[in-house]
């Protein structure tokens, strides 16, 4: 693994570790829509450091692991914090937009930044292969990522779990959009494989109406 990410691996647990321990640390720095509206701004990026258990902090950091080393050696070190910190805030600015007349909703865990570079990865390497537990056989990464996207734009429509399924979509959204304008050869390497990877995207501009109202 590249030192670099495993330095915000630490910089995650090491935050986490304070907030789990500590609530009034958690509160303090979590993801609200009401405290954001009111200037509390740096909230968009301390949200993204703190879990609210060992599990959702376990499951976000075993995903940066495994595709982190993806994008680092296609994109480099400085451009993947980019495509990191970027999907981290355009994930709590979809998240803020969606959820902005429920001044109560709140969430945190660095989700939007890894679901960042998660479809980074796959937008580099279409054709990875994934298994996921617990279907035991492989799929390309390709397909992969459009499920992500539309399964999250599904569960966030219905609300499934306590999830913060709008986080995610902005954050795959802003590794699509960061990965593009960072490497963008892409477009005339793979223009069908961008292309399909961006239908989820337009899908939900187009029959998503609650952010723009």
């Amino acid at each position: 693994m590249n030192n670099f990410v495993l330095s915000i691996i630490i910089i995650n647990v090491l935050f986490s570790y304070k907030g789990i321990q500590d609530r009034l640390f958690l509160d303090r720095y979590k993801f609200q829509v009401g405290p954001i509206l009111a200037g509390q701004k740096l909230r968009l990026f301390t949200s993204g450091f703190l879990h609210i258990d060992y599990m959702h902090l376990g499951f976000n950091m075993y995903a940066l692991y495994i595709f982190s080393d993806a994008v680092v050696d296609s994109l480099g070190v400085l451009n993947f914090l980019i495509v990191y910190v970027g999907s981290m805030f355009l994930g709590n600015l979809f998240s803020l937009a969606y959820h902005k007349n429920e001044p109560y909703y709140s969430a945190v865990g660095a989700s939007g930044a890894v679901s960042g570079i998660v479809y980074s990865a796959v937008m580099l390497y279409p054709n990875m292969s994934l298994i996921m537990f617990p279907i035991p056989i492989p799929i390309p990464g390709y397909i992969f990522g459009i499920g992500y996207l539309l399964y999250s734009i599904y569960a966030m429509k219905k609300q499934l779990g306590n999830v913060g399924h709008s986080a995610h979509l902005g954050g795959a959204i802003g590794g699509f959009g960061l990965t593009l304008l960072l490497y963008p050869q892409l477009i005339f390497e793979n223009p069908v494989m961008i292309g399909l990877l961006a239908i989820p995207i337009v899908l939900l501009f187009v029959v998503e109406k609650r952010i723009t109202n």
